[in-house]
């Protein structure tokens, strides 16, 4: 079977690094047929510095405190992105807001992991604005990054119930398991091309 040229994929990030380190994992391991570019982190205590370090992955960090201008800022992002010829950026829990200049440069090629079923409970603090609303399924969603919050077309989806008795905490751990398995599946399908973006709808090809 002959197998296509393998997609470099590159991490914004800003935290701990759990769902950088699950898809990394599933690039080393061969079940992503991808390679694995740079980690850029906005924070220099960024905890997912340290698992890159341990998967051997080449990282830096860009603190955006140390440059003049958001612009300034993003272009040494960019630069470091193409140095190593970045395909697809996941952006794993990366705090900044990237700007439209940044975002038209990768258009449908900045992949986000959000903790909720958009466009239910955008923005920040999802899972809390789940607890407070009272629903009885929530979830996760990856998506393409556009100019709007939360708002680029949908790649794919996971239900998660929420019980009774459950909180932040344990709901942030039921999400977060989720959002392992789809941003894995939402990677490995980019780098397999089978994602097919027709008016802002996402099709999965067979």
């Amino acid at each position: 079977m002959f197998l296509k040229k393998k997609k470099i994929i590159s991490f914004l990030v800003s935290g701990r690094g759990s769902n950088f380190k699950a898809v990394a994992e599933k690039i080393k391991n061969g079940y992503i047929h991808a390679e694995t570019g740079i980690v850029i982190s906005s924070s220099p205590d960024a905890l997912a510095i340290k698992k890159s370090e341990e998967l051997g992955i080449r990282s830096i960090i860009l603190d955006h405190v140390n440059f003049k201008s958001k612009e300034e800022h993003e272009s040494e992002i960019i630069k470091s992105l193409e140095n190593c010829k970045t395909d697809l950026i996941v952006a794993a829990g990366y705090m900044r807001i990237l700007s439209p200049s940044f975002i038209n440069r990768f258009r449908n090629r900045i992949i986000n992991i959000h903790p909720s079923l958009l466009p239910s409970f955008a923005g920040k603090n999802a899972q809390q604005q789940a607890l407070d609303y009272g629903v009885k399924i929530t979830g996760c969603t990856t998506h393409f990054i556009d100019e709007g919050t939360d708002t680029g077309p949908i790649i794919m989806q996971a239900p998660v119930k929420i019980d009774e008795d459950d909180d932040i905490n344990t709901l942030s751990t039921k999400i977060l398991k989720e959002e392992h398995r789809i941003l894995i599946e939402s990677v490995k399908l980019f780098c397999e091309d089978r994602l097919l973006l027709i008016n802002n709808i996402v099709l999965i090809k067979k």
